[in-house]
């Protein structure tokens, strides 16, 4: 069985290909470069795709930067630092699990794979709109109306296995995988090696979860 994996190079798109593995799926990887400001997640993300096996990976280019609005992608806006609110922050990128999914779905189509994965949770996130199980649903019904493959009734399924996770739940569940944390970079302004600032929502969320797992913490740390 052929599968379209999401990979970010982050703790939770790493744990998700570890769980696409494990249910014995040959794991086609896409990751993006949106010209994010953290793009040390890919070069994260080619080791681990190279250190868990996949059977190919490819980084897809994406000029969503050009017309700003998150702090992610401009850089004349501020990674927020304060406590993690039920607000949607300004490093909610316009509408990019849309066009990720979008481009998984052209993908598997091409290759004849109809399991799509992709690491979002609605709990233990940072409220973005399009890691809900609404928008997932609503994305699979698109896939299958907007396809040959789904006219044809091959159905297409996204997989969404972190979805009712917490991040403590999802950091043992990858552990139990034998997933390498320490290859991984979920922190939105992380340095050229990677090394992550500890003070960003991604990083705080990260933390609390290596916390409550009752686990060292396998983040690699600017030092201050």
């Amino acid at each position: 069985m052929k599968a379209v994996v999401l990979l970010s190079g982050g703790l939770d798109s790493t744990t998700c290909l570890a769980i696409a593995k494990h249910q014995g799926f040959e794991c086609h990887v896409l990751s993006f470069d949106y010209q994010q400001r953290h793009k040390a997640e890919l070069h994260a993300a080619k080791k681990i795709a190279k250190h868990m096996g996949a059977a190919s990976h490819q980084i897809v280019n994406l000029a969503i930067h050009q017309w700003g609005g998150s702090a992610l992608t401009d850089t004349h806006l501020t990674i927020p630092e304060d406590k993690v609110s039920d607000e949607i922050p300004i490093t909610y990128v316009p509408a990019r699990n849309t066009l990720f999914l979008a481009y998984a779905l052209s993908f598997a189509e091409a290759i004849g794979a109809y399991d799509i994965f992709i690491g979002v949770s609605q709990i233990d996130f940072s409220n973005y709109p399009d890691c809900r199980p609404a928008f997932i649903e609503a994305f699979e019904t698109l896939a299958n109306l907007a396809t040959k493959a789904g006219v044809e009734r091959q159905a297409f399924k996204m997989h969404t296995p972190l979805m009712h996770l917490s991040k403590a739940e999802t950091i043992k569940a990858g552990v139990n995988l034998g997933v390498d944390y320490q290859l991984t970079v979920s922190c939105y302004q992380a340095d050229d090696q990677g090394l992550a600032c500890g003070k960003c929502h991604s990083c705080q969320l990260r933390q609390k979860g290596f916390q409550e797992a009752g686990l060292v913490d396998a983040t690699n740390y600017q030092k201050l």
